[in-house]
């Protein structure tokens, strides 16, 4: 899980060229389209703006230099620009039944005819990194492109946790009718594809997904797709998953001890990872 990487480019060669204070304002701005009393967009502006200092933090711990920790903050500011559009369209955060949110924002943000990423930020040289970042993010690992070189993965990885950490975040106190666009999931049933495919693997295909309670099962897997060990102490030293546990109790008996189990699971890989 520790994968500190030094970016492609040597410190000296390094020009300021990203004016984040910018960036932030431009965002403010572009917010401004959309309804902030929608629970929806209130819940992504303030999870945007929590990423974006996650992965600054981040990249700060990893010893990048001064300009990667500035686009490592750029790239949070903007993963989920997609979301506005796709909330105001459909009212859904559920990709599968709407539009994927990573690859909308690429359009967002870089369409030839009326691509705002300008507004973010002037100089084209970040522009393969933020579009790599951004289509990459909501992926699962095994479909993460190839192609990357290193500094476009680096960016990739750090925007993933930043994003996964929040989310865990969010899940400890928002309303569930927000978050799983299910005020009660307590008659939801785990479905045995996802609860199988989780304790095997560590993972699930979102495209089998049945219920909530399956969606909340897939954030639990996200303590085997985080990329730094900082990571992994953060979300443990929040008590994230247990806090996120605690919130739930299902009526059916199978589903109640499956859950007993993730939770358990989840717990012995954190354990192991970071030998406790």
């Amino acid at each position: 899980m520790k994968c500190k990487i030094k970016n492609d480019k040597m410190q000296n060669e390094v020009k300021n060229v990203i004016d984040i204070l910018k960036a932030k304002k431009e965002f403010a701005e572009y917010v401004k389209r959309y309804n902030i009393k929608d629970d929806k967009i209130r819940l992504k502006v303030e999870h945007i703006e929590r990423v974006s200092q996650n992965a600054k933090k981040l990249a700060t711990k990893l010893e990048l230099d001064k300009e990667d920790i500035k686009l490592a903050e750029l790239i949070g500011l903007l993963h989920d620009i997609g979301r506005f559009e796709q909330i105001k369209r459909y009212h859904t955060f559920n990709d599968k039944k709407s539009i994927n949110h990573g690859e909308f924002g690429v359009h967002i943000l870089f369409n030839k005819n009326d691509g705002i990423i300008r507004s973010f930020v002037e100089d084209k040289q970040y522009d393969d990194i933020i579009k790599k970042a951004i289509i990459n993010h909501n992926k699962g690992a095994k479909d993460i492109s190839e192609d990357l070189t290193t500094r476009e993965l680096l960016h990739t990885k750090i925007v993933r946790d930043s994003d996964k950490i929040d989310i865990l975040n969010i899940l400890t106190f928002e309303k569930k009718e927000t978050a799983w666009e299910k005020a009660d999931l307590s008659d939801d049933i785990i479905s045995e594809e996802i609860y199988k495919e989780f304790m095997e693997n560590g993972s699930i295909d979102y495209g089998k997904i049945k219920s909530s309670v399956d969606l909340l099962i897939g954030h639990f897997a996200y303590v085997f797709d985080l990329n730094f060990l900082d990571s992994l102490k953060f979300i443990k030293e929040k008590n994230y998953f247990e806090k996120i546990y605690n919130r739930f109790k299902f009526n059916d008996k199978k589903t109640e001890q499956r859950y007993e189990s993730i939770y358990k699971r989840v717990n012995e890989h954190i354990e192991k990872v970071l030998g406790e």
